[in-house]
């Protein structure tokens, strides 16, 4: 499983090589590890749906309990199947959307691919921490996907907004991962779910994991991202919806559902906010005449009927919510695809203007068909598996009233969608519509086909949509995905959602004008854009106020956050070590007093030169400490630095007056600048002697170092060893330090001599002039 992730990323970095050349080859070699990583999860399918689940455990960082743990399962594969099957798909049809030899054909071939390896790191993950890697990778591709070459002002707000509102959440759920781990004493997804932590901690747990899966899954109020991602090119809108980014956040929930079943708020949160995305989406996607906007207020309604299912937390909802799950990437990647074909053929999506398509591209019109079908929830679409098998799922009146509102919403946005594509209209005429290319349309009709495949073959779906739903807790009669469970209420509540939709659909305009008179208090969109301003408002006032441009001043922020911070819990949390010895050497007093003593006396200096000097003195009663202690390589680095330093000062105060001078402001500052540094003194003090304290044995590197050092070095010194061989690159830092700064101060010698000679000689010729 690594492998395939591995070799996602790693073609994906050598891709920009072959894009140079042909873009066509690209496309065509990213589309091939997607392919393999689906072929192989499809062979593993008859095992995994058996019960035979698949681990895979690469250490990371062993010694602080942190490695790489992958699981295939049924969910895993379900979740592969749409994002590597889609993802080839859309990679082939991606080389016919894109002009040849185009950057945003070179760029975007790479970076799909390795949005394919992070969202397949990311289904596959069995780690907490893992699957945060692969999060935040799939936020890093989705930016640069969606702002492109960034030329355009829009696609650099979209893709802006989406990485502020994903990444945040993302923050906020990785603190929820910790609570979750640290409460459990592990990580381990598969670990938690056998054994689900409890306690208070949990209830702040699910809160934050949820904020997280709101966030990239466009819930309420986060789902404005979305419609703005539309900038972005088709192929790429198709994967962000169908098979990638929307459906993480959807995921996590259904990953972490059985962690948080027992949790009340996993439950209700879950339903309160995927019920009122959904009919939110479904209101906005029915007034929308962009193709692609409409499709995705679509996925944000989608997005929430699938929270709602996965939140649930039984059997049959899961059950309903792995079909619609599975139902939802088919569809819409064949309709975003399909809206590609059209933009590509007519030059335009607004389907006010589109008319007569379906007569001249009748074989897309019946793909679309297809697909459309699916997500209305018609029979024998495998969308119609999933809708029914929700209605199933509830009791709750009000939930299923909710669920069939929202479904009467998006039967009516897909007849807005198709008819308002397809069809002949009056007004504006036939639409002039160039032809086609076989490598577009089969990519597209393929997903369309599949849901029409699964809705017949409903055993195959429920297999596959079944083996997931047994980890959760099932009734005496389980419920089965199939085209027909006799005259019941949730076929009625299926017929009375086709019904609404149909009269939604037929009182679309005057349902339109009422919008546009309604207030709208509340816009997401218009409360991102404020939130942001705001921001940077508080950010211009709080920069101007602290960065002023005073060194003393910028030391003061350091130092008080420094005291407030750490400070309060060292102070609060701490208790001085009872064995504490003034002293282990008799050097070490006379050096110390040294260093007091001159730290006392820059404060009394007057002259810029003195001060100096006694730095000097402060620095190397520092280095003699070291040697004391026994740490000669420090107190060489230390003298070096200090001799250096000084001479650079000297250098550097010629030009200055030779007296300190006193204002009215520095008296007035005195004092609060003698509090922070006397209280900053007392943290690094306490510090030091609380830290070297809390050590009790030799860390596990000490150990290796003393064991290795004459085998592996040749060196009966450890030090050095640690210096020369162990330790290299910090030493070679070390040397690249002391170049650098020996540099700088041979440049000042330099510079001051070659003024000295141009003053002599500008003497000298002022005089023979004279």
């Amino acid at each position: 499983m690594l492998g395939f992730v591995l070799a996602h990323l790693l073609i994906a970095l050598a891709l920009p090589l072959v894009a140079r050349r042909s873009t066509r080859a690209a496309f065509l070699v990213a589309a091939l590890p997607p392919a393999a990583a689906g072929a192989w999860m499809l062979a593993q399918a008859p095992d995994v749906l058996a019960g035979q689940v698949r681990t895979e455990t690469v250490p990371w960082a062993p010694q602080i309990g942190l490695s790489l743990d992958f699981r295939l399962d049924p969910l895993a594969l379900l979740m592969t199947i749409l994002v590597s099957g889609l993802g080839a798909l859309i990679l082939i049809y991606a080389d016919a959307y894109f002009p040849r030899d185009r950057g945003d054909a070179r760029r975007s071939a790479p970076l799909l691919l390795a949005f394919a390896g992070a969202m397949l790191g990311l289904v596959l993950g069995d780690d907490l921490i893992t699957v945060y890697v692969f999060w935040e990778l799939t936020t890093i591709c989705s930016f640069l996907l969606v702002g492109q070459a960034g030329i355009s002002r829009e696609s650099r707000r979209s893709a802006l907004q989406a990485l502020m509102i994903t990444t945040l959440g993302g923050l906020v759920m990785l603190l929820g991962f910790v609570l979750l781990g640290e409460t459990a004493g592990t990580y381990r997804i598969s670990e938690l779910a056998a054994h689900p932590p409890t306690g208070p901690v949990m209830t702040a747990a699910a809160l934050l994991v949820l904020v997280g899966a709101f966030t990239k899954s466009a819930q309420l109020p986060f789902h404005n991202w979305l419609p703005a991602a539309m900038v972005a090119p088709t192929p790429i809108s198709a994967y962000l919806h169908a098979a990638s980014m929307v459906k993480a956040g959807v995921f996590l929930v259904a990953r972490l559902g059985p962690v948080f079943v027992a949790q009340p708020e996993w439950g209700w949160l879950t339903a309160a906010f995927g019920l009122a995305t959904m009919i939110f989406g479904g209101w906005r996607a029915l007034h929308e005449y962009d193709l692609k906007r409409l499709l995705a207020y679509g996925t944000v309604s989608q997005l929430g009927f699938l929270m709602v299912l996965f939140g649930a937390g039984t059997y049959d909802a899961e059950l309903a919510g792995a079909s619609m799950l599975l139902a939802h990437g088919l569809f819409k990647a064949t309709l975003f695809l399909v809206a590609g074909m059209v933009d590509h053929q007519t030059g335009t999506r607004d389907i006010r203007k589109l008319s007569g398509i379906g007569r001249a591209q009748p074989a897309l019109a019946v793909v679309a068909g297809l697909a459309a079908a699916s997500m209305a929830g018609l029979p024998p679409l495998v969308g119609f598996l999933g809708k029914e098998a929700a209605f199933s799922s509830f009791d709750d009146p009000v939930l299923l009233a909710g669920l069939v509102l929202g479904s009467a919403f998006t039967a009516a946005y897909t007849l807005r969608m198709w008819l308002g594509t397809f069809t002949t209209k009056e007004r504006p005429g036939p639409t002039t519509v160039k032809p086609g290319e076989l490598q577009a349309l089969i990519p597209t009709a393929l997903p369309a086909l599949a849901g029409l495949a699964l809705g017949i073959g409903y055993p195959l779906a429920d297999a596959l949509a079944g083996a997931f739903a047994k980890s959760f807790p099932a009734s005496a009669n389980p419920y089965h995905l199939a085209l027909w469970h006799g005259v019941n209420p949730p076929l009625l509540m299926s017929a009375i959602a086709l019904a609404g939709g149909v009269v939604l659909h037929a009182y679309r305009d005057p349902l339109t004008a009422m919008r546009r008179r309604w207030p709208q208090p509340l816009n997401a969109q218009r409360g991102y854009e404020r939130l942001t301003g705001l921001l940077e408002r508080v950010a211009v006032a709080v920069t101007a106020r602290l960065q002023v441009g005073s060194l003393p001043t910028y030391l003061g922020i350091i130092l008080v956050t420094v005291l407030v911070v750490p400070g309060t819990a060292l102070v609060l949390r701490t208790t001085v070590p009872e064995d504490l010895r003034g002293y282990d050497s008799l050097m070490q007093l006379p050096l110390g007093a040294g260093v007091v003593v001159g730290a006392i006396a820059v404060l009394r200096a007057k002259r810029r030169l003195t001060a100096v000097l006694l730095v000097g003195v402060v620095g190397y009663g520092i280095g003699g400490l070291f040697i004391v202690d026994g740490a000669p390589d420090l107190a060489l680095a230390q003298f070096l630095v200090e001799t250096l330093t000084i001479v650079a000062f000297v250098l550097v105060l010629r030009r200055l007056p030779e007296r300190f001078t006193d204002t009215d402001s520095t008296k007035l500052f005195a004092l609060p600048k003698a509090l922070i540094a006397t209280a900053a003194g007392a943290f690094v003090a306490l510090a030091a002697i609380v830290f070297s304290a809390a050590r009790r044995h030799p860390p596990e590197a000490s150990d290796f170092f003393i064991a290795n050092a004459e085998k592996g070095a040749g060196a009966t010194n450890v030090v050095n060893a640690i210096i020369v061989d162990f330790r290299a690159f910090d030493t070679v830092g070390e040397i690249a330090v002391l170049a650098v700064a020996a540099t700088g101060v041979a440049s000042l010698i330099l510079a001051s001599r070659h003024e000295r000679r141009r003053r002599s000689t500008r003497v000298i010729k002022q005089e023979v002039g004279e």
